[in-house]
């Protein structure tokens, strides 16, 4: 029997859970506006001014919830500005965590444990740190890699910023010259390397050939750069002629923020060029100077291709005089395939460079205060 046009028949089930729907949201703005009026009345007797800014900004929260609600809507316009934004770091973000952070995270892992690639993997505790105290050839490989870091950072930073402040001037051919100290680090390292070995080989270089010709040197006496006690020497060597260069560009920049009137007004003063540099130049590049410090420690800390390009022969093999920590955490995982042992030197090494790093960030918060 058809209902009349005055009949409220049964309801369907999909006009039901619409006005289920209807209640929940009407129910929720209700509770959001309740909120949003306490909030209100905070506001109007709140007189701190922290208290006030955590006050207006749960009140703007609550305004778009509710007005996201009434209007159905999923996200926010700050929402959607934030998955836009996410969208663009996902791809490299997950290319970090793919390729550099779990390979840290099992690194850690790897430390506590006996593993040669092949065979299964066995907790080893902390016997992989023990065994460090009693290896020599680690003991030479950080000695020698602080020797090159402490060598190697202040004759870097020296001459980069001596290059700069000379390359800073109207000199003629600047912009030549500026290409020329870039150059060797954006050049083939194998290749500069292989001048090296020519330009220093102990019988055939024209180093040596100086020395012996007109030094008068004996030829027996003649040093050998790329062995014994002065390999490191070459390394430092080598390494500040690399990487000057790039540090210089970074000094140029920081040398061209620097306001020209600060000279001026020194000028004025009677001060001479020294001066000018010791009270306006260094303090003015103090940030440069800092951030020059931490990642060139850091690039120092890290030296492996320098030293097997230079040292390594023609297996690529390092002496003990020459061995630096990432080579000997090489040597042990791939040559020795003891990849735990490499891991807890590797683990040795981030905790050494985390410290200095932390010990630098600390003294230059420090001085600013």
């Amino acid at each position: 029997m058809r209902s009349g046009p005055g009949h409220t028949g049964p309801r369907s089930s999909d006009e039901r859970s619409g006005c289920i729907m209807d209640e929940k949201k009407l129910a929720k703005i209700n509770a959001l506006e309740r909120e949003l009026a306490e909030v209100n009345k905070l506001i109007a007797s709140q007189k701190q001014e922290v208290d006030l800014q955590k006050l207006l900004k749960r009140q703007n929260k609550l305004n778009i919830k509710i007005n996201m609600i009434k209007n159905n809507k999923i996200l926010s316009r700050a929402g959607k500005r934030n998955l836009i934004a996410y969208s663009f770091i996902a791809p490299n973000f997950i290319g970090f965590c793919v390729f550099t952070l779990i390979p840290i995270v099992f690194a850690f892992a790897l430390a506590f444990m006996k593993w040669d690639g092949n065979n299964e993997a066995t907790f080893n505790g902390i016997n992989n740190f023990t065994k460090l105290a009693t290896d020599t050839f680690f003991w030479a490989a950080l000695k020698n890699t602080l020797i090159y870091v402490i060598g190697t950072v202040p004759l870097t930073m020296a001459a980069s910023l001596g290059l700069a402040i000379v390359l800073n001037q109207r000199v003629v051919a600047r912009g030549f010259f500026r290409t020329v100290a870039f150059f060797p680090y954006v050049a083939s390292l194998v290749a500069i390397t292989s001048v090296w070995s020519m330009i220093f080989h102990p019988s055939k270089g024209p180093v040596n050939y100086l020395l012996l010709t007109v030094f008068g040197v004996d030829q027996n006496n003649l040093p050998k750069w790329f062995s014994g006690s002065l390999v490191l020497l070459t390394f430092i060597l080598f390494s500040v002629w690399k990487y000057m260069g790039y540090y210089m560009l970074i000094y140029l920049a920081g040398l061209q923020g620097i306001s020209p009137e600060l000279y001026e007004a020194a000028n004025l003063d009677g001060a001479n060029a020294w001066q000018r540099f010791i009270y306006i130049t260094l303090p003015q590049l103090r940030a440069t100077s800092f951030f020059v410090l931490v990642m060139l420690t850091i690039n120092c800390f890290k030296v492996y291709d320098i030293a097997v390009m230079l040292a390594g022969g023609g297996d690529g093999k390092l002496s003990t005089s020459a061995t630096v920590l990432v080579y000997y955490i090489y040597q042990n995982a791939f040559n020795y395939w003891d990849l735990g042992y490499s891991s807890a030197i590797a683990m040795v090494l981030f905790v050494i460079v985390l410290t200095v790093t932390l010990i630098q960030f600390k003294y230059e918060k420090k001085v600013d205060e």
